[in-house]
């Protein structure tokens, strides 16, 4: 823990609810095409149901490996994003290099299982093709206080990864307040955590606006202390272009252009990529392009 406990941890309430309205008043009011196509971009497009199948996952890989010749123009997701048994189909399936195939891993969505079983699904899933895993910071532990605990889980699991990247989720709808929120960002980037986000979707409220920029900022304060430039990616409840857009709208305005990329800036979401298609390419309201 070698910068944890050289940062602040209290947040301003009123100083969040400032910037955001500064990020926001910063922005277009609207997204255009090219800012809709760039959001597709930044897709980790997601499909975490407990109705999964092997024939639904295959048939997702088909309309990836579909994309670009049905919309030429449209740019590659950054990634898609299965549970750990269904790497192996996606591995065999996805044809487009540009798409990497990441696995939620390590007792997803919850975190309360032996570190063992954590580290082992993690270990099958990269066996099995994963390029990301995305991890569930254990809450439980965060807020008991056994920040040791938690570093030492972090750091072993992205020790395990070497180069893959490293998501770890601080489900910042279960956590306190903002000072818990940027306490929580900064020991998941201490202990090695190539992006932090927001939410599973499982539990409590997915991704805020708040609590995103709350990360954003510890982000930043990180990476002037550190020189390291950790990812973010909100996720939970994303499901129109307008929501995208004030995300990308917070990244923008605190941490600058150099977060602009799929490599240091992701967004999670499964029904956001139709919605982006609907809107770049002039579709009616019922169009689905991915079931």
């Amino acid at each position: 823990m070698k910068h944890f406990a050289e940062f602040q941890y209290d947040v301003d309430d009123n100083s969040v609810k400032d910037l955001l309205e500064k990020s926001k008043s910063g922005s277009p009011a609207s997204a255009d095409e090219e800012t809709l196509s760039f959001l597709f971009s930044l897709l980790d497009l997601t499909s975490l149901s407990e109705k999964d199948h092997s024939g639904k996952i295959s048939k997702m890989c088909d309309k990836l490996n579909m994309l670009t010749e049905s919309y030429p123009d449209l740019p590659s997701p950054a990634a898609i994003c299965v549970y750990p048994e269904f790497v192996p189909i996606a591995k065999a399936k996805l044809n487009n290099p540009l798409v990497n195939i990441a696995s939620v891993g390590a007792g997803f969505p919850s975190s309360q299982t032996f570190f063992e079983v954590k580290l082992l699904e993690v270990e099958m899933a990269v066996e099995a093709g994963a390029d990301e895993i995305d991890v569930v910071m254990p809450v439980g532990k965060f807020q008991a206080d056994l920040t040791e605990e938690v570093f030492e889980e972090i750091r072993k699991l992205k020790e395990t990864l070497g180069p893959l990247h490293l998501k770890v989720i601080l489900e910042t709808g279960s956590l306190n307040d903002l000072s818990e929120v940027r306490k929580a960002s900064l020991l998941a980037m201490d202990a090695g955590a190539d992006f932090i986000k927001t939410s599973t979707g499982k539990a409590g409220s997915g991704a805020s606006p708040d609590s995103f920029a709350v990360m954003c900022l510890a982000v930043k304060d990180f990476y002037e202390k550190t020189g390291k430039k950790v990812g973010i990616k909100p996720a939970g409840g994303i499901s129109t272009p307008g929501d995208a857009h004030l995300f990308l709208g917070i990244v923008k305005h605190i941490l600058g252009d150099d977060w602009l990329n799929p490599e240091k800036f992701r967004i999670g979401a499964s029904r956001l990529a139709n919605h982006l298609i609907r809107d770049i390419f002039k579709k009616d309201e019922n169009f689905s392009y991915f079931d």
